[in-house]
């Protein structure tokens, strides 16, 4: 069974990207979030396996979002994105919950390489 994702991003690019990205490697999205409100309610909604999530978005950051969530699941894996690769903000992150940091722009492969190790902590 493929990891399912949800892509919470509040550029649309960004998201098809990513969905792209994902879906040609036999990754399953099962939904996709402009903000981190809507990233928390399709969470409830889908249950993925793994999120994918910007730092900055309306309504709620990616920071408080990924918090959110770990409410709801405090085993969730929330790989946070951002063009923002200052070391605070990587920080602040991590210590929120997040699992692990990607920097925009990204690389197929190292969207690739990241996703590929929460696939392996699941099986």
């Amino acid at each position: 069974m493929s990891l399912k994702v949800l892509i919470a991003d509040d550029a649309a690019i960004i998201r098809k990207t990513l969905y792209h990205i994902l879906r040609n490697n036999n990754y399953e999205v099962v939904a996709e979030a402009e903000n981190g409100l809507m990233a928390v309610r399709k969470y409830k909604e889908y249950m993925p396996d793994l999120v994918i999530m910007d730092i900055t978005m309306p309504e709620m950051d990616g920071i408080e979002a990924t918090k959110e969530i770990l409410n709801i699941n405090p085993d969730a894996k929330i790989l946070i994105c951002s063009v923002l690769g200052r070391k605070n903000i990587i920080v602040d992150a991590f210590v929120a919950g997040a699992s692990d940091f990607l920097v925009k722009p990204f690389r197929k492969d190292s969207v690739l390489e990241k996703v590929s190790k929460f696939e392996k902590k699941r099986n």
